[in-house]
């Protein structure tokens, strides 16, 4: 990156950690949850258990991170790890995948609850149908569809990727105030549930009507278990940012475990907040449950509260994620494995403008196309492939270069990456399991997993591509 001062401190570098992390998952996720576990006492471990597991990630990847404190993150490690190959697919897959698709997925739920104050414009049903993208497998896509939150979705992303263009200390300073306002936000609605009179403790410890046992149990705790760890997954954007980070050695790994712990913190209290005043199973029956907790607690003002909640929570996730994630591209495009004016910076501004507009196009296409839900689930079962081969790549760096400087050591090593590696396999086979599974039951046109493996697997011959041309790689091995 450009040769300027660092402009990234430990504040705004957490800022990133728990702004990209919180978002709409919160307000969400823990109906379904509920739901899947039946029990108050579970649902609260499962948030702690995936917290920690994330935070078994982010202490594996503080290492590497310290260690190599270069912009592009997950991308610069597995070339030291595996090579340019195994990178290269990788930073692919960011493109194409998993950091566009988490960007358009975000802004498009926050202009959804925009529209609640807004009353956005929508075509005619049958002109939302007249134009059709057909795609073999998958079905059918219509543009049309929600045209104005889609047009606000695409603003917000552009708009962003604009400052973000312009300055990374004006990004940064948009981080750290909007991650502050969202800890007050969700400070205010525990706070305003907790103190209204209306709950009742005994809803921490009452099984559901429908309590489970054995093997009923198992199979909800898991699918609990991923609902979790996608409303925790983000943590990881912060290595990317790696170059611009004042003092990374120390800053990288001080950010991660203070952004996570920050984020349990913060689910595990709103989680019990909904509890207070909704019993397990009332929860588990909710349509949104934030919403619902609010209207017994403080009367029938919740969901407007909770559409701008949202709002203002996803509008960080945007900012943070899109600081984020042009930074891979970046990196590639200066090794010279992507296009070469992708891993230009601005000469004025020192920021990867090319990148972070590339990845604004792009991610503003998916919203238009409206297949982003999909590519949701996508891109979280290929990050937790890279988050699989990351944490196995500590061994292979411990013994391909025992003597480089680590600032930070995994705590706990070996057996915190052990646990870690193990239960990403075991969600990654499970998952793919999940979905053939759905597949065979014409519950879904596609298998989802597998899909993110062949769209990433679509990156060899661009690889190939690029290694053919007669252009010198920077390597960083």
């Amino acid at each position: 990156m450009s040769t300027k001062t660092p402009a990234i401190g430990y504040l705004a570098a957490t800022a990133i950690v728990a702004g990209s992390i919180i978002g709409s998952g919160v307000f969400m996720k823990p109906a379904t949850m509920a739901a899947q576990v039946a029990s108050p006492i579970w649902l609260a471990l499962i948030w702690v258990i995936a917290g920690v597991i994330s935070l078994f990630g982010a202490l594996i990847y503080a290492e590497v991170g310290a260690m190599l404190p270069r912009t592009g993150g997950q991308y610069v490690y597995f070339q030291y790890m595996f090579g340019d190959f195994f990178a290269f697919l990788y930073g692919w897959a960011c493109f194409a995948v998993i950091n566009t698709a988490s960007v358009s997925a975000i802004s498009f739920v926050c202009a959804q609850y925009a529209n609640y104050f807004l009353h956005l414009p929508r075509l005619p049903a049958a002109t939302e149908h007249l134009w059709v993208w057909h795609i073999p497998l998958l079905g059918n896509l219509y543009p049309l569809e929600d045209i104005g939150v889609k047009g606000i979705a695409v603003v917000l992303v552009l708009g962003l990727t604009y400052l973000n263009y312009l300055s990374v200390r004006a990004s940064s300073a948009l981080q750290v105030i909007s991650t502050v306002v969202k800890i007050l936000v969700v400070a205010l609605l525990v706070g305003g549930i907790f103190f209204s009179g209306h709950g009742n403790a005994q809803n921490f410890i009452t099984p559901g009507a429908h309590s489970k046992h054995g093997w009923n149990l198992t199979g909800g705790l898991v699918a609990a278990l991923t609902g979790a760890f996608m409303a925790y997954d983000g943590w990881i954007n912060v290595t990317f940012m790696g170059g611009e980070i004042q003092q990374p050695q120390k800053n990288i790994p001080k950010s991660l475990l203070t952004g996570l712990l920050l984020c349990i913190g913060v689910y595990l209290l709103v989680n019990q907040a909904y509890l207070y005043v909704l019993p397990v199973d009332a929860m588990a029956h909710s349509g949104l449950v934030a919403a619902d907790a609010i209207d017994v607690a403080l009367g029938k003002t919740g969901g407007a509260i909770v559409a701008a909640m949202i709002v203002i929570c996803a509008f960080g996730a945007i900012n943070g994620n899109t600081m984020a994630i042009s930074r891979v591209t970046y990196a590639m495009g200066k090794d010279k494995l992507f296009f070469a004016w992708t891993g230009k910076e601005h000469p004025r501004f020192g920021t990867p403008g090319n990148a972070l507009w590339l990845h604004g196009i792009w991610s503003s296409i998916l919203i238009m196309s409206g297949s982003f839900d999909m590519l949701a689930d996508m891109f979280t079962f290929v990050a937790w492939v890279a988050y699989l081969f990351g944490a196995i790549g500590v061994f292979v760096l411990r013994k391909k270069m025992p003597d480089m400087p680590r600032p930070y050591k995994t705590w706990g090593y070996p057996v915190v990456p052990v646990i870690f590696i193990a239960f990403a396999a075991f969600y990654l086979v499970s998952t793919v399991w999940n979905d053939i599974s759905r597949y065979i039951n014409g519950e879904t046109p596609v298998i989802n997993s597998v899909l993110g493996l062949v769209i990433t697997a679509l990156g060899i011959p661009l690889y190939l591509y690029f290694k053919k041309a007669d252009r010198p790689v920077a390597t960083n091995k």
